[in-house]
């Protein structure tokens, strides 16, 4: 007799029960309150009776399991957290079991029949495990799958605990005590790590692109830097001088200025020279071409052209050459020497020490300055006399034959000599300082105009003279006319122009046009300041008394 059966045992006290209830999928299974199944481990009959046909808790065995449960293992039932609700129960019942077994069915004692129950949610409840743990922390146990579900061949092992209607294998899961959330995984293929070759390109390409940034921002920085100094400068101006000034001087000037190189059997030399007339006619000094055997002419813009003589006077220190072929000549126009006062301002163009187009300045020191220059020969034939124009702009060797210009960019002389400052007193050989010591002197351009006319219409220059011999050895002051000539030729010429003016040899002229004269040189230059037929008014010394004689020029070839 089943223990059910026996009316006087005492039925244990009903005890309120943990509210739990537990939710399975579409195959509802019964399970205890402690988590284990209602499968006896032994091997007995899954419907959860004795054998022997006795219920071992003491219960009808009709009475613990229903009829209608499918076939199939069992799922393993979780504990829950807290009370859990399934379908419209709000809360488990106890059912007055001796072990606290809940219904399997999850349905309520009224007899209501369990496939009119709602159907079960879509997600889970999961009660901790039994010690304290979650389903996870183990392997799921094997189960098969529920009826009418088809199981995949290469699906793992089925998790339970998944959605009721989803079945094993169809994919990841979603579980909300997992340690991570539910992440799609790519099943691509793994990514390949890069080659050498692709991380040496892309290094090439950063440095590349760092290297350029920097150094774009390096110059930024340089030209922003606040170390750069920065001065203030005045903005461009118009490049226009005035024509009275050096440069407006200079620029009108220049371009018909020359460098004159020469070649000779004593060697070369430089010198200036500038342009006459659109012929191609040049003026320069007779001790730049003289001996010379080939003359280049260049002109201020580089362009070089060979050069012939035409002309040339040892006595005036003055030549002309020509240059054919050359077009757009550019010549100077001629001032009047007589207008030049002292102090007025010049400019001197030349090449000094080869130096081409040297512009330099300075005023008019003095007029009518009696000077010579050469004398090398000894026999005099190659002095010069010049009644010069004396001035403190620099000249300089290779200046000579150069213009010196007024503040109109006339030509008022022809740069001709210079002073050099003595050596010292120690010096015994009397050399002087080569280059300028604001001591320079240029030809009256008046003188140069007539030489350089008589050299190009006949190729010789003619010199005024009185018909007298000087004698150059006279210290007094003046100059003596000579008791003796030449080659036993008189002191006077016959009727020349001295004789006719009643020159005696012995007299002593003191005087020309009222400006004195102190030596047989000077007379000379101031005579050759003229032109042949210029009268002259001479002051003479006889027997210690002045008198006054009027002279009228004739006319001597020159060398």
């Amino acid at each position: 007799m089943s223990d059910s059966q026996q009316p006087d045992r005492q039925q244990p006290p009903a005890q309120e029960p943990e509210a739990r209830a537990v939710t399975v999928g579409p195959a509802d299974r019964a399970t205890s309150a402690d988590g284990s199944s209602g499968t006896d481990p032994s091997g007995t009959d899954p419907s959860g009776t004795d054998p022997s046909g006795t219920d071992p808790s003491g219960t009808d065995p009709s009475a613990a399991a229903p009829a209608d449960l499918p076939a199939g293992p069992l799922p393993e039932a979780r504990q829950s957290d807290g009370p859990q609700l399934d379908g419209p129960q709000s809360a488990a019942e106890p059912h007055g079991m001796p072990d606290g077994t809940s219904r399997a069915d999850g349905g309520d004692s009224s007899g209501a029949d369990p496939d009119d129950r709602p159907p079960a949610p879509r997600w889970w409840s999961r009660p901790a495990g039994p010690a304290g743990g979650t389903p996870s922390d183990g392997p799921a146990p094997d189960r098969e799958p529920a009826a009418g579900v088809p199981a995949a061949a290469d699906e793992g092992p089925w998790d339970p605990f998944a959605f009721p209607d989803a079945a094993p294998g169809s994919g990841p899961r979603y579980d909300p005590w997992a340690d991570r959330p539910l992440q799609v995984a790519d099943m691509g293929h793994a990514p390949r790590a890069p080659r050498l070759w692709q991380l040496a390109a892309f290094g090439a390409v950063i440095a590349l692109l760092a290297g350029g940034i920097g150094g774009y921002l390096g110059i930024v920085a340089e030209r922003r830097s606040s170390t750069r100094l920065e001065l203030p400068q005045a903005a461009a101006e118009n490049k226009g001088r005035a024509p009275d000034s050096v440069a407006g001087i200079a620029a009108t000037a220049l371009p018909g200025v020359v460098t004159l190189h020469v070649a000779g059997g004593a060697g070369g030399g430089t010198g200036t020279g500038f342009v006459l007339d659109s012929q191609g006619h040049i003026l320069t000094n007779n001790h730049v071409v003289a001996g010379a055997k080939d003359i280049t002419v260049t002109f201020s813009t580089g362009e070089s052209v060979p050069a012939t003589l035409v002309g040339r006077d040892g006595g005036y220190d003055l030549a002309v050459v020509k240059v054919t072929g050359v077009r757009g000549l550019r010549p100077l126009a001629l001032g009047n020497s007589e207008n030049v006062k002292v102090g007025d301002p010049v400019v001197a163009i030349g090449a000094p020490f080869d130096l081409s187009n040297t512009v330099t300045a300075g005023i008019i020191s003095a007029t009518g300055r009696p000077i010579t220059a050469g004398g090398d020969k000894g026999d005099g034939s190659d002095i010069s006399y010049v009644d010069a124009l004396q001035t403190d702009a620099p000249i300089n060797p290779g200046n000579s034959g150069g213009p010196l210009l007024d503040s109109r960019a006339h030509v008022i002389g022809i740069n001709s000599a210079i002073r050099g400052a003595d050596q010292g007193e120690d010096d015994e050989s009397g050399s002087r300082q080569s280059g300028s010591i604001g001591l320079g002197f240029a030809i009256p351009v008046n003188q140069g105009k007539r030489v350089a006319e008589e050299l190009i219409r006949t190729g010789r220059a003619t010199h005024p003279v009185i018909g007298v011999t000087l004698d150059m050895q006279f210290k007094g002051d003046g100059a003596r006319v000579g008791t003796k000539g030449e080659d036993g030729k008189p002191p006077v010429v016959a009727d020349g122009p001295g004789a006719r003016a009643g020159i005696k040899p012995g007299d002593v002229i003191t005087k020309v046009d009222g400006v004195r004269v102190q030596g047989g040189d000077e007379l000379i230059i101031k005579i050759r300041a003229h032109r042949p037929g210029d009268p002259l008014r001479l002051t003479v010394l006889r027997d210690g008394k002045e008198r006054t004689l009027d002279v009228v020029l004739g006319s001597a070839n020159g060398s």
